[in-house]
């Protein structure tokens, strides 16, 4: 059964912290304070942000809760109530690796080479962030943890530095070339609006997205992605080399960001067929997000689904990231014209969640039909997570 309504948000809220305090209280015998961390959704504007270009994310009710409090020493105690595990070091011990504790480390020196002295602190987190799901878990762990430290040591980071430490984390301690998206998107949040974020000047727009008739789903493949695996580092490689190539003829071109569409055409013979076609998904995806952003603004909607629909076929045919289970959603979706106005895989590729938007009145047609041809074709269930946008990352009153 999807969970929709704000009840329902606010009371798996309050369990979650209630929970998370309470084992922290019984394990430090201490008052925490406590930060909500959101994951999010990105309606349009994949892979455009490490090339500069714009995207439109929005901060969603699923989320991190910490539960943190100094200690008077050097040591960091953390306890994952998920996988129920303690780790314990001191900033002499950090290392880069793939798990949770990692992405903490890599908190931790990113603030250390702002200049910061940290002292250890005791730490409980939980959350209900699906992993590999393309809502950014990484990211909303990264700017929970951040945000927590520089509000107990008082360092006055900004927000925009705090998601610089958290991208300094994915890149240097998981191995993850991310942009900047995820981590300025747990943090800058708003209820009730996505925003356009302008990915070089790192200046954003909010736009109105309160839609009450219509419910933002996603739908889990559970098929797992893994964004430190070479297939994501290699679309990177790909527009690096496109613009490599585009500078010799124009060098004031330092991202695809700055190409025209006429220009990359110039250069096909000069580049491999692989590496134009994904600049120039790029290139279309960065003008669709401008776009969806002008429709936002006037509350059309329907043709923003339209942009949607046309954003997935470009990530799955053009830029390979998508994978035979996103794809089997998406065309169920286009089943339902009318009733679902848009969808599209989302996040990083090859898994996780697509995005859907669906009006009220179908949502209980539409997904019984979701799980009905997805069983039949891969003898497994999707999961459905009904989602609504939500403040950033905050202190828990």
């Amino acid at each position: 059964m999807i969970q929709s309504s704000i009840f329902s948000v606010l009371y798996f809220e309050m369990t979650l912290v209630q929970s998370v305090s309470s084992i922290f209280k019984s394990k430090f015998e201490k008052e925490p304070i406590l930060v909500i961390a959101p994951g999010r959704i990105n309606l349009i504007g994949e892979h455009t942000d490490y090339n500069e270009g714009f995207v439109m994310p929005a901060a969603v009710d699923k989320h991190f809760v910490f539960a943190v409090a100094p200690n008077d020493s050097h040591q960091f105690n953390i306890f994952s109530k998920d996988y129920n595990t303690l780790i314990s070091f001191n900033t002499s011990a950090l290392k880069a690796g793939g798990e949770w504790q990692h992405y903490l480390m890599g908190v931790i020196d990113g603030i250390q080479q702002r200049g910061h002295a940290l002292k250890g602190v005791d730490c409980v987190f939980s959350g209900d962030i699906p992993g590999g799901a393309g809502m950014s878990s990484s990211a909303a762990l990264c700017s929970g943890f951040g945000f927590a430290l520089n509000h107990i040591f008082e360092f006055n980071l900004t927000r925009l530095e705090l998601a610089r430490i958290g991208q300094h984390a994915e890149h240097h301690f998981a191995g993850v070339k991310c942009g900047i998206m995820d981590q300025y998107a747990s943090l800058f949040g708003k209820k009730d609006a996505a925003f356009l974020l302008d990915c070089r000047s790192l200046e954003h727009e909010y736009l109105p997205f309160h839609f009450p008739e219509i419910e933002v789903v996603l739908i889990d493949t559970k098929v797992k992605h893994a964004l430190a695996s070479t297939a994501y580092n290699d679309r990177r490689a790909a527009c690096e080399e496109g613009v490599s190539v585009l500078r010799k003829s124009r060098p004031a071109i330092h991202a695809l960001r700055d190409a025209s569409l006429q220009e990359l055409e110039l250069i096909r013979p000069f580049i491999s067929e692989d590496v134009f076609i994904k600049c120039r998904f790029v290139l279309q995806e960065i003008h669709r997000t401008q776009h969806g952003a002008a429709l936002l603004r006037v509350g059309d909607l329907s043709s923003f689904g339209k942009l949607m629909y046309e954003t997935h076929w470009g990530l799955s045919k053009e830029y390979e990231v998508s994978c035979i289970e996103s794809d089997l959603l998406v065309d169920i979706a286009l089943q339902f014209p009318g009733e679902v106005l848009g969808a599209r895989m989302m996040g990083g590729g090859f898994g996780g969640c697509t995005i859907n938007l669906v009006r009220k009145e179908a949502l209980e047609k539409y997904s019984q039909k979701v799980k009905e041809k997805y069983v039949a074709t891969f003898k497994k269930e999707p999961d459905f997570y009904s989602t609504k946008l939500m403040q950033g990352v905050h202190l828990h009153s």
